[in-house]
């Protein structure tokens, strides 16, 4: 292979991005972020039914909500549970902020990790 020509790395594993309608990310997009602030995430649950981009955020607002729930039972632990249940809620703290942020932006971050159980919540 010649030094001068660039060589092709293979891209990193990406999950598609989705496509949402402009004028309902433009209408929704602050409905959609409630989905990032504790249990508000119900407010575009129920109420933005025939929205894709409410649904989308707000599915995996419920999924976050979960994975407190799950690290609370952990904390419960001594010790061990203390240090998951601590570092867990700074990492989801971080996940929501950045979720937010792209939300109010009006893109769809899918949660690593996590957010591919978002796929399994039918509502």
């Amino acid at each position: 292979m010649d030094q001068n020509t660039p060589s092709v790395v293979p891209a990193q594993h990406e999950a598609p991005k989705m496509a949402f309608d402009g004028k309902d990310i433009a209408d929704n997009k602050v409905m959609a972020a409630l989905s990032y602030i504790g249990l508000l995430f119900l407010v575009p649950l129920l109420a933005k039914k025939d929205s894709k981009y409410a649904q989308e955020h707000a599915k995996q607002g419920l999924v976050i909500c979960v994975a407190y729930v799950a690290l609370a039972v952990i904390g419960i632990i001594p010790i061990l549970g203390w240090f998951i249940c601590f570092f867990g809620s700074l990492a989801l703290i971080v996940l929501d902020i950045v979720a937010l942020v792209k939300c109010l932006q009006g893109e769809f971050w899918e949660l690593p990790i996590i957010g591919q159980y978002r796929k399994e919540v039918k509502l």
